[in-house]
């Protein structure tokens, strides 16, 4: 058994408020979804507030949400992402999301029990961007093992 969690954050530059009408299915969408993670195999813990609402956190400025979260592996956060209810909503996401040209999605290793800040996080992002994937931050598309295990 690893002694590693999968972390992850994603970042979203939204095209209107969160309170605007374009907004609206989206937001509609934002407990069912998460209610979705929350019962996950494999789901650890989510960036939330004390009234569970993840959209109030807002480091990189108002018009860009983060979701941050661990996961017991990558099985599991890659389960939860391409083939539950989440992979709809993430398919429409260019109706409320301008499109990125930067990483936006970074994923790394954290001990059992770390539940990462966002201000970590977003230095893992910011690494991704300037050295492409390394066993510090990476992608879906390069993954890196957990300390001490295989792929």
């Amino acid at each position: 058994m690893s002694q590693h969690e999968l972390a992850q954050l994603n970042i979203a530059a939204m095209k209107e408020p969160l309170d605007s009408p374009g907004m609206a299915e989206f937001v509609a969408n934002l407990d069912r979804i998460n209610a979705l993670a929350d019962v996950a195999p494999g789901f650890v813990w989510r960036l939330e507030s004390d009234d569970g609402d993840a959209t109030e956190f807002r480091p990189l400025g108002d018009m860009t949400l983060v979701n941050l979260s661990v996961w017991k592996d990558l099985a599991a956060l890659k389960d939860f992402v391409y083939q539950s209810g989440h992979a709809e909503i993430m398919r429409r996401r260019a109706q409320w999301f301008d499109r990125m040209r930067e990483a936006y999605v970074v994923l790394w290793w954290v001990p059992q029990g770390h539940r990462p800040t966002t201000d970590e996080a977003i230095a893992r992002l910011e690494y991704l961007r300037a050295n492409g994937p390394t066993e510090a931050a990476f992608n879906f598309g390069k993954v890196f093992a957990a300390p001490g295990s295989v792929l």
